[in-house]
């Protein structure tokens, strides 16, 4: 029997409701062999968690006109299909070359608490908490880089980070590179199961939260894939593989009255 046809589990197919999605999680098998893998942006947080970051260099005057308008291209670009996650992500990178990594990553922190906290979904949190009271190894799972990924998953109590890393040199100071291979589609899924099988995971009793066209591929690895908010690409894949998909209200809105 497929996975997604298991009885005991939510009928796939269909939207779950966000009761049905922290209750279903106590059905299944607990303990450290199970994994629960979350996406960072758009799943856990909406929202991207770099914006925090460029927003404050552009209040700081750190950024030129030239760091501003090419990053606003490459990520039109990389929207419109013309530009490869890897080279938006390098070429963020390499305004920062020079800069502290240990210093780059308070400030994520002093933003993270200022700022990001307030993006992050009360849901998810919830979603969280259950998998760890059932003693899943939950792991955040994200192409974010390291300074925009680890305040999060403090947060979240969440141990365990597969992201991107700045690549540094000797003094701990970035040389505008990242560490080969880029976490990124096909590869976050290889990054996972190199994971799981270090850790004797079971990917097939495993869940998987994301929202982006291109995780479907780890998806596909896991007994569980949990669609978050799914961009057109990843719904489409969903209704085909009867994934069951989880939908969210955003909660940036809010947070922007608040402050």
């Amino acid at each position: 029997m497929n996975s997604s046809e298991n009885p005991k589990r939510v009928a796939a197919g269909r939207a779950l409701s966000p009761a049905e999605s922290v209750a279903e999680i106590g059905g299944g098998p607990g303990g450290p062999g199970v994994g629960a893998f979350f996406d960072l942006d758009g799943t856990l947080v909406d929202g991207f968690t770099a914006t925090a970051h460029a927003g404050d260099r552009i209040r700081r005057r750190q950024a030129g006109v030239g760091e501003v308008l090419g990053v606003m291209e490459a990520a039109v670009r990389y929207r419109l299909g013309r530009m490869q996650f890897e080279r938006l992500v390098v070429r963020a990178a390499g305004y920062l070359r020079g800069e502290s990594l240990a210093e780059l990553d308070d400030l994520g922190e002093r933003l993270f608490v200022a700022r990001v906290a307030a993006w992050v979904y009360p849901h998810m949190r919830e979603v969280v908490r259950a998998h760890q009271e059932r003693g899943h190894t939950v792991v955040m799972s994200s192409s974010a880089l390291t300074i925009h990924a680890e305040p999060v998953a403090r947060f979240l109590g969440i141990d365990h980070v597969v992201c991107n890393h700045f690549e540094v040199d000797g003094r701990g100071r970035l040389t505008g590179d990242i560490v080969r291979p880029v976490i990124w589609g096909p590869q976050k899924a290889t990054a996972v199961e190199q994971f799981s099988l270090a850790g004797g995971i079971s990917l097939r009793d495993s869940w998987f939260y994301a929202d982006g066209d291109e995780d479907q591929a780890l998806m596909r690895l896991v007994g569980h894939p949990r669609p978050v908010n799914p961009r057109p690409g990843l719904m489409a894949a969903a209704r085909r593989q009867d994934w069951p998909v989880l939908q969210l209200t955003g909660v940036r809105r809010g947070a922007r009255r608040a402050r």
